[in-house]
């Protein structure tokens, strides 16, 4: 993004520049607590959430709202096996749980209406690309902000470990990775906790997406 050239200020604004400077930070401190601003949108991930027929990699979506519900394919080719539905349990209970989501299992999801489960996780390798282990996409957009159901998928064998199923999990949510944050930060920064990319196999959220998702939910 290009810079604004520097203008010349006087005393008199300047002092007020920092009056309201330091107004706006007492204002919006909780929002701006945050090292990076990596919850959709951002000026680097701004694309409308809409439907997609399938995951493209492109689209960000928040969910609906603070009320987190999930639902893992139980049955069928995309059926999670109970190590893998322990991952998802464990990252939804001990890792989001812990947010000022409200988080809990829909053990009889809804697939359509406005009330539909918000995140359905699937052991699957359909439409993920060749270089990654597992992909988010949006089933059913509520608005151009928001989705009101959102799927995961990840591959079998063994990839559904804390780590990335936590990073999926964000996505689902609305976080993005470094390069998509404002101010932009490397995508393997630590600092974004499960949303750094490749993603360690025991990566929580981290004190920085916390902070973006209570300030947003």
């Amino acid at each position: 993004m290009p810079s604004t050239p520097a203008r010349r200020l006087s005393v008199r604004a300047i002092c007020l520049a920092a009056v309201t400077f330091t107004t706006v930070a007492v204002t919006a401190g909780v929002a701006w607590a945050a090292y990076t601003d990596n919850m959709y949108p951002t000026p680097y991930a701004n694309l409308g959430c809409h439907d997609e027929n399938g995951p493209d990699g492109k689209v960000s979506c928040q969910t609906d709202n603070a009320t987190l519900t999930y639902y893992m394919d139980s049955s069928g080719s995309n059926k999670l096996e109970t190590v893998d539905r322990n991952a998802v349990n464990n990252v939804m209970t001990n890792v989001y749980g812990p947010t000022d989501f409200s988080v809990s299992y829909d053990s009889t999801p809804s697939f359509s209406g406005g009330a539909e489960t918000d995140i359905v996780y699937q052991e699957s390798s359909t439409g993920v690309s060749a270089s990654a282990d597992g992909v988010t996409f949006c089933n059913n957009a509520a608005d151009s902000l928001r989705c009101d159901q959102q799927y995961v998928r990840i591959r079998g064998g063994g990839h559904f470990v804390k780590g990335l199923t936590c990073h999926e999990t964000g996505h689902a949510v609305g976080l993005v990775h470094g390069n998509q944050a404002s101010p932009q930060k490397s995508k393997t920064d630590e600092a974004l906790g499960c949303m750094e990319t490749p993603t360690s196999s025991d990566e929580g959220l981290q004190a920085n997406n916390i902070a973006n998702i209570n300030a947003t939910y």
